[in-house]
């Protein structure tokens, strides 16, 4: 009997998982592949971003209506899901200002990791994907997300840390999402202005300059097939999501046509691989790890 391979996706709040490597995480779920997303925090101060749904009655319960919303995502990407159970700790809108007591971001590392930790046990992924040590973008929750997933990585094989929170097991690969890059963004720029469509990301492209990428792309997963899917589970997040707004302003067969992967940098491997990879288990056997009951 050989063992299923397992991915794991940790992610700061509910609509993360939708947003960045949705369609990678289906196309591994049609394959056979078990995936688990983890979910850091419930979204609580998450702004409403979607005009349609900024209605006090949202507003005033927030917290279980994104859990609603997550539900409906993983039943479209056909994935398994938990939340850690932290809070989320917002984006403040001045670097200087203290974030709440009590959130994600504040924790010290072993108590945010510890329950990652007992995840990954539990669970006994081959694959982690996270975000770069800067977050993908600077949230104080996405940067603690990279944090406890890089700890997790490195302690749950150790059968001498985090005591008392199951058997050891060592994950294979750590990746960081590589989605939001210049090349992308130029390629689909140029695709629509080709095509006499209105590109909104010229501006964006222009000042790419202050956002330098410190990352190489190592792996390109195809998976242009499974964008529809990854779209569906975007608006499921229908609090955070506009679908009039800036995830749809390029055409689905542009996207498929032009860029029809999601991209990653391998930043952890204890497998032997060289990139450029197009799958995240290259270098994983399916004969992996057999377990019988």
């Amino acid at each position: 009997m050989s063992a299923s391979l397992r991915l794991m996706a940790v992610h700061a709040h509910p609509d993360d998982e939708s947003s960045k490597g949705a369609a990678t995480m289906a196309r591994y779920v049609a394959e056979g592949v078990e995936v688990l997303v983890v979910t850091c925090t419930g979204g609580e101060r998450g702004s409403i971003l979607n005009p349609k749904m900024d209605r006090p009655d949202i507003l005033e319960n927030i917290g279980e209506v994104r859990r609603q919303e997550m539900a409906k995502a993983r039943e479209i990407l056909g994935v398994e899901q938990r939340f850690l159970g932290f809070v989320d700790s917002g984006l403040p809108e001045d670097e200087n200002e203290p974030l709440p007591d009590g959130c994600f971001a504040v924790q010290p590392l072993e108590t945010a990791s510890a329950p990652l930790v007992a995840a990954v046990r539990e669970f006994r992924p081959h694959v982690i994907l996270t975000y770069d040590d800067n977050g993908g973008y600077p949230h104080p929750d996405h940067i603690m997300t990279n944090r406890v997933s890089i700890e997790a990585f490195e302690a749950a094989g150790d059968p001498d840390r985090y005591p008392g929170t199951g058997d050891p097991w060592q994950p294979l690969k750590l990746y960081y999402h590589m989605g939001f890059t210049r090349e992308r963004f130029e390629a689909l720029h140029e695709a629509m202005t080709a095509r006499g469509i209105g590109s909104p990301y010229g501006d964006w492209i222009a000042r790419w300059e202050d956002r330098p990428q410190k990352w190489d792309v190592t792996t390109r997963v195809p998976c242009a097939a499974y964008f529809e899917t990854r779209d569906r589970a975007l608006l499921a997040h229908a609090t955070q999501v506009d679908p009039d707004g800036f995830w749809f302003v390029c055409p689905r067969e542009v996207q498929e046509e032009v860029w029809p992967t999601e991209d990653y940098h391998l930043a952890r491997s204890l497998v032997d691989t060289t990139p450029p990879e197009d799958d995240l288990f290259t270098g994983i056997h399916a004969e992996v790890s057999p377990t019988c009951s």
